[in-house]
Formats: structure tokens, sequence, C-alpha cells
């Protein structure tokens, strides 16, 4: 899988680092970030979206990363419909 780096955030030390990445091959965007605290994986997994069940489902997470990180993930959205696109 060809990972295209599009940034970490800069406001983390050496113990943390939320990343953006492009897959280009796949079309999708990889993120890594903070787990969230449990009640806030609680209430992810009690809303209820009309339609799809209630819960995480098995082989998927929430994961956090700060907002000051929107600019990255801007980027990636460009990059993967650019890839996409073609």
């Amino acid at each position: 899988m060809p990972l295209t780096f599009i940034g970490i955030d800069p406001n983390t030390g050496t113990d943390e680092s939320p990343t953006v990445w492009v897959d280009t091959n796949k079309g999708e965007i990889v993120i890594q970030g903070w787990l969230p605290d449990p009640a806030l994986a609680d209430e992810c997994a009690q809303f209820n979206v009309p339609g799809h069940a209630v819960g995480i489902p098995d082989g998927e997470a929430v994961v956090r990363v700060p907002a000051r990180m929107a600019h990255m993930i801007r980027e990636a959205c460009d990059a993967v419909e650019r890839a996409t696109v073609r």
C-alpha cells in the first residue's frame, strides 16, 4: 500500500503523533489520532443514524485529531480526489 505522507501534528512531542496520509491506490485518507476517552467513545457508539446500526462495528475505530490539523485533512481530501479522478 503506497502511502503519501500529508502531515503530522506539529504541536505533539515525540510520544504522540496524529498523522494524515493518503492511499492513492485505494482512494482513501488514512488518519492516526488519539484514542477517545471512555465517555466520548460511548457517546459515539450511541449515535443513531437512520438506516445504520448503533455502535462502532468491528474493524472500525473512533480517533481524535486536533482542529489545528484541518488544513492537512483538506490537503488529503484534495490529494485523494486528484488520484481518483484520472
